[in-house]
């Protein structure tokens, strides 16, 4: 008799390890997996356990967090944007093209970007909160829209120093040391981009969760109509979700002009997945069951440390691919989990 009553326990005390066990790795799997990711190629390279190679990582995932962090914050009104990448390209082409072309000064090479981020913003609020078209073709549409745009400005070509122009002669402006600074420069041995990448994860992180702002946002994405019925200015604070993530991606595309000298036709084409997989890979960090700022943070250190690793083992770019797939369908499979328990 009590040999039958300890086995028909025995089920009921595993079922309640592993509903132990599946909020722990919903939990802090990403953080686990990132802690085995640096063992694993620490083991396999000597190089990478470096403070170059760290640096280089920061520098790299500094951009992909800024357009993460613009991608966090559509999905937190419960949106999405598609176009992100392709401002991040129409970024670069346009502050590199005003020093280029039109020897323009640093600060104006940094304004036009930005107000064209928020311009490319804006038309997303427009067709998506009055037109009320749905968030994803929304944005498909206007992504390509702007690729067709940007190669329409440059014929296609990449914007760079003494670039020949159509009338024979070559651009008579240059790509300024001072625009270069934003993302080649390093103060006190940090790369300037990494500061940029910890001062807007700081700051928009402490906005969201400590501002009246940031918890309209959360609050007109987690129930719209209970929202408007609360008074709450829905259209508006919908439209201030994509107006950012327009600005955001124009700061990633600065920065990544600046880092590579040129302005490079679908330069941002490959930053979306990337931005992507680190905003939904940030819905289970820490528990957090929402789109959050650190968590989008760390999605972009679990991608750069992999994409790094992978390089340094001569991984071929397009195997890659297949890397980047996988970590998106475990971000989402980890958001929805993580939806579930919620």
């Amino acid at each position: 008799m009590e040999q039958s009553i300890k086995l028909t326990e025995l089920p009921k005390k595993q079922k309640k390890g592993k509903e132990r066990l599946l909020p722990f790795f919903t939990k802090y799997g990403t953080v686990l997996a990132i802690l085995v990711i640096v063992l694993l190629f620490s083991v396999l390279s000597e190089e990478f356990f470096t403070y170059k190679n760290w640096t280089d990582i920061l520098r790299a995932i500094s951009i992909t967090t800024l357009v993460a962090i613009g991608v966090t914050l559509s999905l937190i009104v419960n949106g999405f944007d598609l176009s992100v990448g392709s401002t991040v390209s129409l970024a670069t082409i346009t502050s590199t093209a005003a020093m280029v072309w039109y020897r323009q000064e640093t600060v104006i090479a940094i304004c036009i970007p930005l107000l064209v981020g928020l311009i490319v913003g804006l038309v997303n609020a427009f067709l998506i909160v009055k037109i009320r078209l749905p968030d994803m073709l929304a944005t498909l549409g206007l992504m390509y829209m702007i690729n067709g745009l940007h190669l329409t400005i440059t014929k296609g070509y990449s914007i760079y120093n003494n670039m020949p122009m159509t009338d024979g002669g070559t651009a008579s402006g240059k790509i300024l040391p001072s625009f270069l600074f934003i993302g080649q420069g390093e103060i006190f041995s940090i790369p300037f981009p990494v500061i940029i990448m910890f001062f807007f994860v700081i700051v928009v992180h402490l906005g969201l969760n400590y501002t009246k702002f940031g918890r309209l946002l959360y609050v007109t994405g987690g129930n719209e109509e209970a929202a408007r019925l609360s008074g709450v200015p829905v259209k508006r604070y919908k439209t201030y979700a994509y107006a950012l993530s327009g600005l955001f991606a124009s700061i990633a595309g600065i920065v990544l002009a600046s880092r590579i000298g040129t302005g490079q036709v679908s330069s941002g084409a490959s930053l979306l997945m990337d931005s992507v997989a680190a905003a939904l890979i940030g819905y289970s960090v820490f528990g957090a069951n929402k789109p959050n700022v650190l968590g989008t943070f760390v999605g972009s250190i679990l991608i750069g440390i992999l994409l790094n690793g992978l390089t340094m083992l001569n991984v071929p770019y397009y195997a890659q691919d297949i890397v980047k797939g996988a970590i998106l369908v475990g971000a989402l499979t980890l958001m929805y989990k993580s939806r579930k328990e919620a």
